[in-house]
Order: C-alpha cells, then structure tokens, then sequence
C-alpha cells in the first residue's frame, strides 16, 4: 500500500492546536483594507476554528 499523501495545499492554510482542534485564517483580509474599519481588520487578523462541517474534509486532506 502506498503511503498517504499531504494535500500541501491544505497543509499551508490550516494547522492544529494545542487541543487538537483545526484553525483557519480568516478571508478578507489581503487587499482593499482602506475601505475596511478597525476594528474590522483587527478581528480579521485573529485565527478561528475550522467549522464542524469541514472538519472531516480539512483532516483527510491532512492526512
């Protein structure tokens, strides 16, 4: 059997915490920042928590 491949992909976007659970970036904050509030950015710079839905999908393509 061959050995399971890392999707590198995904593998530059999320990764795992100390608790095990998946964290993302969070989208919308590459460009056009000027038209963005403060506090807006602010929040955007913050990781969060991959959804329950995506969950399974983002831990195959993890391998």
């Amino acid at each position: 059997m061959p050995k399971m491949r890392t999707n590198r992909s995904a593998a530059k976007r999320f990764w795992r915490s100390g608790s095990g659970r998946l964290r993302r970036r969070r989208a919308f904050h590459s460009h056009i920042l000027t038209k963005k509030n403060r506090k807006r950015k602010r929040r955007l710079r913050s990781p969060t928590l991959v959804s329950k839905a995506d969950t399974r999908r983002v831990k195959r393509m993890l391998g």
